[in-house]
Formats: structure tokens, C-alpha cells, sequence
């Protein structure tokens, strides 16, 4: 009993920690998270609450690893929830789930995808975890109507991060897709949660929804390879 109470007293400390740094984050952004102001904030020693995390990279791993987990589980219940609906519509369900996260959330969105920590490695769990948000926009592509795709250092390239990842069935022409369409999307996102678009006038939602349907068109000047609707 005083193990379960210990483990749970542990947990509730690391989720408290883990709280205040995401108030730090959407504050001062990720240069502004600090184990002893998180330690201070907890009425704890510095050295106490070292004993939760090993460092600041620690806690970052934590907070990276929780955002990548969110995100997928966002992303993968849009995906779920659009079973049984044309391609076209998959592709859309997962891009209003992927903004959704962001436009809510901006600054673990920006700790996801903004500016890297200098000197910061984000270890391989969370890579993986990253992984998860690909997966579900691989499972609403659909596998015909693509351009062939040669065997160029590319199409290796993508096939050895497929197979690495449980995705090695997944044809290169696909992945290649899936790689353009995740880039363009997050370029739309980065620029409205970062406040670009608020000078300009533009309504961001629908900027982001122009881009979703000229993904699934494939209006990006290399129809066939990107087009999202599948054959038609």
C-alpha cells in the first residue's frame, strides 16, 4: 500500500510539473521552461523535483512525448469517425482534426513543429510517437490513382522510413503524397498559429480549407503524385 501511495504521489507531482511548464510554454515559449521556477511555483526545492525529472530535457520529453500522443489521438479519432466516407472526405476529416489540435493548443503545436531547443535530441520513443499522426493520414489516402513512381534515391529514401515504421506496404508513390500534403498543411498551420496572417486580412480556416481541396485536386502542378481523391 505505501508503494501504490508513493506511485501515485509521484505521478500527481510529475503531472503538476508538467502543468506548470505548459503555463510556462504558452507564456515565454520553450526557452522559458525552467525546473526550479516549476519547483518554486510547487512550494519544492530544485533538487527536490530533480528527482521526478533528471533535467530539463527530461521534462521536455515528457511534454513532447504527451503532444505527439494528443495530437495522434485527435487525428486517429477523425480518421475513425470518418470510416465508410469517400476518400475525399477522409482526407478533409483528417485535416480539420490535425488544425483543430493546432489552432487550440498553439504552443504544443509550436513545440512539436516550431524552432528546435538548440542542443536539444528528442530521443526515438518520441519520433515514433510522431509517427502515429502520419499513420492515420496514410490510412485515408487512397492506394490507386498515383502516378508510378520510379525507383529514384527518393522513393528509397521514403521506403526505408515506411519500413522502419510498420508501413513498408505502402506504395512510394503514396508516401510521397502523404509527405507533400503533411508539408503543405503544417505550412498553413505554422503561419496561422504563429499570427501571420492577421496583418494580411486573411481568414486562416479558410486559407487552410483552400489548401485541403487543392490537395485533393491535386492542383499543385504535379497532378497525379499528389492528387488525394484517388482515381475519377
Amino acid at each position: 500500500m505505501v508503494n501504490v501511495r508513493r506511485e501515485r504521489y509521484r505521478e500527481e507531482t510529475k503531472t503538476e510539473a508538467k502543468r506548470i511548464a505548459l503555463e510556462q510554454l504558452a507564456e515565454q515559449g520553450i526557452a522559458g521552461i525552467s525546473v526550479n521556477a516549476i519547483a518554486k511555483r510547487m512550494g519544492v526545492t530544485g533538487p527536490a523535483l530533480y528527482r521526478y525529472f533528471a533535467g530539463r530535457d527530461d521534462l521536455l520529453n515528457d511534454l513532447i512525448r504527451d503532444a505527439w500522443h494528443d495530437l495522434a489521438d485527435t487525428v486517429e479519432a477523425t480518421v475513425t469517425a470518418s470510416e465508410g466516407a469517400s476518400p475525399p472526405d477522409r482526407v478533409r476529416a483528417f485535416a480539420e482534426g490535425f488544425r483543430s489540435w493546432a489552432v487550440t493548443q498553439p504552443h504544443r503545436y509550436l513545440l512539436l513543429f516550431g524552432t528546435p531547443l538548440p542542443g536539444y535530441h528528442a530521443p526515438q520513443d518520441t519520433v515514433l510517437a510522431a509517427h502515429r499522426t502520419m499513420s492515420a493520414l496514410l490510412v485515408v489516402l487512397p492506394r490507386e490513382g498515383f502516378a508510378t513512381a520510379g525507383q529514384s534515391t527518393l522513393d528509397a529514401q521514403l521506403a526505408g522510413w515506411a519500413g522502419a515504421r510498420g508501413e513498408g506496404d505502402v506504395p512510394p508513390a503514396v508516401l510521397l503524397t502523404a509527405v507533400r500534403a503533411f508539408t503543405r498543411l503544417h505550412g498553413v498551420l505554422s503561419l496561422e498559429v504563429s499570427g501571420q496572417f492577421g496583418p494580411m486580412g486573411i481568414d486562416p480556416a479558410l486559407l487552410y480549407r483552400a489548401e485541403v481541396e487543392s490537395l485533393i485536386l491535386g492542383d499543385s502542378g504535379v497532378r497525379g503524385s499528389t492528387r488525394l481523391s484517388g482515381p475519377g
